[in-house]
């Protein structure tokens, strides 16, 4: 299920997308720590190493990954929008101990609802929460 770096850049260029130097740094956090992170969690290291990067060129730059198809957003609290590498059709599970978000694979033929015949669907999302097993310890 992960991307790496050169695939997602090379997927870019395809595109005509220019990589400037901030979006490779945003590019390569999300592909370097594939843990489903916030734009402050992404400001919050990456302004660390680049301390002229503002929020908007990460809201930016993340914005012009979701239009390629190469990052999705993903909401498992109402309050909290995160930023999945992972476009391909997979589930999420959230820790509610220690916050970590998992990813699983999932079957789509199981993810069926007779109820929408007749509808478009655009996108299918599973969550789950609970407890992982490493905080079950």
């Amino acid at each position: 299920m992960k991307h790496s770096y050169e695939f997602l850049s090379n997927e870019l260029k395809k595109k005509n997308i220019r990589l400037s130097n901030r979006r490779a740094k945003v590019l390569e956090y999300l592909c370097r720590i594939p843990n489903h992170p916030t734009v402050d969690q992404i400001y919050g290291d990456l302004h660390q190493v680049i301390p002229t990067l503002s929020k908007t060129t990460i809201y930016n730059t993340l914005h012009i990954l979701i239009q390629a198809g190469l990052v999705r957003v993903i909401n498992v609290e109402d309050n909290e929008t995160r930023y999945d590498i992972i476009t391909a059709p997979h589930g999420h599970f959230k820790c509610v101990n220690c916050g970590t978000i998992f990813d699983f694979s999932i079957d789509l033929a199981l993810l069926t609802a007779e109820e929408l015949n007749g509808f478009k669907i655009i996108d299918r999302d599973m969550y789950f929460k609970g407890v992982c097993s490493k905080c079950l310890l």
